[in-house]
């Protein structure tokens, strides 16, 4: 039998052996690193740990077997490259070992410079260096800084506060102020500060250095903070980080030498030109730290003009061989330049754009691409105004951003005083512990929201969201009282009236009006500003991104409307119909007390007459809605909430009949409330009477709002217009439900349509785990399917929506078991699983069958990408969410070609 060798796993790779395709494996740095040292670069050698190492270092807390033999291998390589061994006393190698993630996570891991530097190699440093003892003290203090701080967690404040010891015993602010003499002494006390902190002496050994650097940065990928931008940045957790360790190059010394960060655009607004900063005489960090001012990058070319035109011609390679705007590191060692690192740089959302149209104008990119090349939520950040906080405005609260935006007003406590300040042309803020459905006036009115409760899917925020309203909820901060018409932080009283300024993007809650700049992109989507013959560079780029948008999706967009104002601002936002009208948002405001009648009715004849007062108000309402959505389809929910959300609270109703009764006043309407509320009342009202139920139960009810709908859209037609309706019957669990329904409300339209050429269609929203498994059978009674994901998810996950958020879901975020809250973003392999199901089931039972999607997760661009793989035919959302599921959806069209646009 043939002995078999064993392969060794690869760990390690050298420069010349990746590329920058290879970011999965080397990170985004080595792999950067690799393609500029194929391209023929100035990179310094080194080679690159992989992220399986880092991996298997994480499952199992201990490096895999054969790291540290490729390691010593490479490293023996590096050091015959160049000449020296790592750590040498008369000739030393020194290295620097950085991390390196597939996605850049500035700022989020470790670094350490200088490795291989001890008491006996900093004199060979200095001979090395030409007797610059300076240089070689300070590269060796910066060696036990960044040392004690990453690898062994010494508070780094302890070396500052040296640093700054010394800095006022030689008098200067300047560490370049002090001396050899000064820095010997620093790296003294540096040594007695780890000393003391770690309980062993700053290790000699450059290999031990080298290796305890490297188990550092690995560990880095679990810090509190790359967890907390991971999470931010829904980078996965599972990922690892490479680590780079590179030969050292100096830029500390002496004033030829120097370092410096580029970007090959401006990545605030896409312009084209030279951007960045350059700082002589120093290393990496500084620049970062700001420790001292940096000069802009034009300023090398008279410092150093030779290696000014090399840097620019290396940026000119490097964006056309990247085709893409890039972020540079380099370093400047006596006159010679040096490339530490590129990337693709992270830009501005305004700049995304910009940039985008003009790499398809140079023809390094197609239009394809320059879809990849930005994202939803990046068109999101330009829709919302945004605060000019060039003044000194000081948060007195910060809570979560829930819905972005700037907004300004005079803060009120209720929403009928909102309502009656709006109506005097006042900028309100609605300010609540939380609020709830009777809120919606308000909310409406109000140009902005501030809850003291509640997180990112509370009513607050989602109805927020929806509007396009600015809201910063849970600003526990704040201790809000309702009835005093006040609310206290940090030692202020803010009063009914006072003016206060809410920013959704940040949390942050500001005392005064805060000056707004308006967003020239929604003036864009309204209509206002032309894009022919606009000079503004980002709504001409914004434009030309969202025609090649509409002309690649497949997806069509609707808009979830229950006024005509909202839908006509959606369809000036681009929504081809409404795929949610909420009938129930038609019963509140005035027409609360004809829903208290028909609640009451004891039936027969008070039912039919309170039925029939709501009937022409319901009539006139989709009358309006038919007409903004000329010729576009329009699909109408009947009732859907428990009908208690209507009356009172049951708290409350029996205080005020107590207190009343106390008075001795005539309280029989209010017993009759409470009666109607205590006998309605439910431990689960989600899981109750609601939906398809009130139907069946209540007669009359959907009869009602089938005959509104056929009646709105035959007066619609008959005056010249073309009405789509489209009836959907909410919370079907079994076709037996819907045959029931769909039997009575066939009939209620035939009457009422007759030879008028209308045609409704009546379909169902699939939103019980029963129904998405019973797909087949509901398809034979329904024309179509509308996903309601919030109810499916919220089902499919045993998860109460509205208390779940505040009470474990921070934890669960935490843990990692969500990326993101599933109210946000469609949970792909559980509640997607039930939608793929139900479109796969639905279409064999009925071909024609139409798929739509309704929930929250209508408006998520990652959502939006899944519900195309899906095979749906349309994805309905909030007006103002109308243009960025127009983006995705084409993003999703042309998805199997670009870049990653993280």
């Amino acid at each position: 039998m043939a002995s078999q060798e064993t392969v060794e796993h690869k760990y390690v790779y050298d420069f010349a052996e990746g590329n920058k395709d290879l970011k999965d494996l080397l990170g985004g740095k080595g792999a950067n690193l690799a393609e500029m040292t194929n391209l023929g670069l100035p990179v310094p050698p080194g080679f690159t740990i992989t992220t399986e190492a880092c991996q298997a270092y994480l499952t199992t807390g201990h490096e895999p077997d054969g790291l540290a033999g490729q390691i010593e291998a490479h490293l023996e390589a590096l050091e015959r490259e160049m000449g020296r061994r790592l750590g040498d006393p008369d000739d030393p190698l020194l290295v620097s070992v950085r991390s390196g993630a597939k996605f850049s996570m500035p700022g989020m891991m470790e670094t350490v410079l200088n490795v291989g530097l001890n008491d006996r190699s900093v004199i060979g440093l200095s001979k090395q260096a030409g007797q610059n003892d300076r240089f070689a003290w300070d590269s060796y203090r910066r060696l036990i800084q960044m040392f004690g701080k990453t690898v062994c967690e010494v508070p780094g404040e302890e070396f500052e506060h040296a640093l700054d010891e010394a800095k006022r015993a030689k008098g200067t602010h300047n560490d370049l102020d002090l001396d050899a003499d000064d820095l010997r002494g620093l790296v003294d006390r540096y040594k007695k500060i780890f000393a003391k902190h770690t309980g062993r002496e700053f290790p000699q050994e450059p290999r031990e250095q080298l290796d305890l650097a490297i188990r550092a940065v690995f560990d880095s990928w679990n810090a509190e903070r790359a967890i907390l931008y991971r999470r931010q940045e829904r980078i996965p957790a599972d990922l690892g980080t490479a680590v780079n360790v590179v030969s050292m190059v100096f830029g500390n010394l002496g004033p030829d030498s120097g370092t410096g960060v580029a970007f090959t655009r401006d990545p605030g607004s896409g312009a084209q030109g030279i951007y960045g900063d350059y700082l002589a005489n120093a290393q990496g960090e500084d620049v970062v730290a700001g420790i001292r001012n940096t000069v802009p990058l034009q300023e090398l070319e008279q410092l150093d003009k030779t290696s000014y035109d090399e840097l620019l011609g290396i940026m000119a390679r490097l964006e056309e061989h990247y085709k893409d705007l890039c972020d540079i590191e380099f370093t400047i060692e006596r006159g010679k330049l040096w490339m530490l690192q590129t990337r693709v740089g992270k830009r501005t959302a305004a700049a995304a754009f910009v940039i985008a149209g003009q790499l398809v104008d140079e023809g390094l990119i197609d239009l394809d691409e320059a879809l990849h090349r930005v994202n939803g939520a990046q068109l999101a950040q330009l829709m919302f105004p945004r605060f000019q906080l060039d003044h000194d405005f000081e948060p007195v609260a910060t809570g979560i951003g829930a819905s972005p935006g700037a907004a300004s007003g005079r803060v009120v406590f209720t929403s009928a005083r909102a309502v009656e300040l709006a109506a005097e042309g006042e900028s309100v803020i609605l300010v609540r512990r939380e609020t709830n459905p009777d809120d919606l006036t308000g909310m409406i009115a109000a140009k902005g929201i501030l809850t003291s409760r509640g997180g990112k899917t509370s009513h607050a925020a989602v109805v927020a969201r929806g509007m396009g309203k600015t809201c910063v909820s849970g600003a526990d901060a704040l201790e809000v009282n309702v009835p005093a018409k006040k609310f206290t932080v940090g030692g202020h009283t803010v009063g009914e009236g006072d003016v206060v300024s809410i920013d959704g993007t940040t949390g942050k809650v500001y005392l005064g009006e805060v000056p707004v700049t308006p967003s020239e992109v929604v003036q864009y989507f309204e209509g206002e500003l032309d894009p022919e013959t606009t000079d503004d560079p980002l709504v001409r780029a914004v434009h030309r991104v969202m025609t090649h948008a509409d002309s690649a999706r497949r997806l069509r967009v609707r808009t979830n409307a229950d006024t005509g104002a909202d839908a006509a601002r959606a369809r000036r936002f681009g929504a081809e119909g409404i795929g949610l009208c909420r009938t129930e948002h038609m019963f509140l405001g005035d027409r609360r007390e004809l829903v208290e009648r028909l609640i009451l009715a004891g039936g027969g004849r008070e039912r039919e007459d309170a039925l029939a007062a709501l009937l022409p108000l319901q009539r006139d309402d989709f009358v309006e809605i038919f007409r903004e959505m000329d010729g576009l389809p329009v699909t109408v929910r009947l009732i859907d909430p428990p009908l208690h959300e209507f009356l009172p609270p049951l708290e409350q109703l029996a205080v005020n009949v107590a207190v009343a009764q106390e008075r001795g006043e005539d309280v029989a309407k209010e017993e009759a409330l409470l009666s109607a509320v205590r006998r309605m009342h439910e431990e689960n009202p989600m899981l109750g009477l609601r939906g398809v139920r009130l139907g069946l139960v209540i007669p009359g009810l959907f009869a009602m709002q089938v005959r509104a709908i056929a009646e709105a859209a035959v007066a619609v037609t008959r005056d010249g217009g073309s009405a789509r309706p489209e009836i959907m019957v909410p919370l079907v669990g079994a076709v037996q439900e819907l045959e029931t329904v769909r039997a009575e409300a066939e009939r209620i339209i035939a009457e009422v349509v007759g030879d008028s050429g209308v045609e409704v269609l009546i379909g169902t929203m699939i939103e019980v785990p029963r129904a998405a498994l019973t797909a087949g059978q509901i398809a034979e009674a329904a024309e179509f399917f509308s996903f309601g994901t919030n109810d499916l998810t919220q089902m499919g996950w045993g998860f109460s929506r509205d208390d779940v958020e505040g009470a474990f879901f921070w934890r669960y975020l935490e843990l990692g078991i969500f990326g993101i809250s599933p109210f946000e973003s469609i949970d792909a392999d559980g509640v997607g699983r039930l939608v793929r199901i139900a479109a796969e089931e639905g279409r064999a039972a009925r071909p024609g069958l139409k798929l739509g999607v309704c929930g929250e997760h209508g408006g998520d661009p990652d959502s939006v990408h899944f519900f195309h793989s899906v095979g749906l035919d349309y994805v309905s959302c909030s007006p103002f969410r109308v243009p960025v599921a127009r983006l995705e959806a084409g993003r999703a069209a042309v998805s199997t070609t670009g870049s990653d646009s993280r």
